[in-house]
């Protein structure tokens, strides 16, 4: 099972983005989540959602923000990086620079958070970008249907954040074994509520794919050791 931590891009700086993905690598991280800070980041929690805006406020050129992914993807050719991009972010850059972007430099992973112009998803998708689906634990039929259709991963939440639990489904080896049933070959990564190692064993055992960490690593970073050392335990677990 992959372990896939998610870098704060920008905070505090572009170029601590990329020893951080030096740093991640070197701990045992399998892929890596990469943004870019969107300035209505209205998914995120108070915590993500102030790195971004502090990120924006020490640089908001997003072409510098791209030139530091390539540099992360240059250092660590071994390392996959799935891309997060909000859409009124997409709209700032440009929908032809960022193809631009991901086809010179072979992205094609992506997590698209939006909805309101359809066409710049879907020419997106034109182009050979992957974009992936998110399927909240209670299972809505909309969002399982939508992951089936995708041609990304699936982005299972891992646990239920407001004690809302389809009573078909009510374990994640439920969810992902129902998916499975469907048809759906394409990688199941989970997260949300993953934050210690027995949550990634409770992944690996329900049938996951891959799981995503995200702000208990983040947390880490002015801890460097500790921060490996985390990742390191948790990528035993995730064996």
């Amino acid at each position: 099972m992959k372990l896939i931590c998610y870098l704060s891009n920008g905070y505090p700086s572009i170029e601590t983005s990329v020893q951080t993905a030096r740093d991640y690598v070197e701990a045992g991280c399998d892929i890596i989540e990469v943004d870019f800070p969107s300035s209505a980041p209205y998914l995120e929690g108070e915590y993500i959602a102030g790195r971004m805006k502090k990120a924006l406020e020490n640089c908001s050129d997003y072409e510098k923000y791209m030139e530091g992914i390539r540099r992360i993807k240059e250092e660590n050719p071994n390392t996959r990086l799935i891309l997060m991009i909000y859409e009124n972010t997409l709209s700032e850059i440009g929908v032809d620079r960022f193809i631009s972007f991901c086809q010179e430099n072979g992205f094609q992973d992506m997590i698209y958070v939006g909805g309101i112009d359809p066409e710049m998803k879907k020419k997106l998708i034109e182009h050979g970008m992957k974009i992936s689906c998110y399927i909240q634990f209670h299972m809505p039929e909309e969002e399982v249907q939508a992951a089936a259709a995708s041609n990304g991963f699936v982005y299972m939440q891992a646990k239920p954040t407001t004690g809302n639990i389809n009573p078909k489904f009510p374990a994640l080896k439920n969810c992902i074994d129902h998916l499975k049933k469907l048809g759906i070959t394409r990688e199941i990564y989970c997260g949300v509520g993953i934050a210690a190692p027995e949550d990634i064993q409770m992944a690996r055992e329900a049938g996951a794919d891959g799981v995503f960490v995200g702000s208990t690593i983040l947390k880490l970073q002015n801890d460097i050791p500790k921060m490996k050392k985390t990742i390191a335990e948790f990528k035993r677990k995730a064996l």
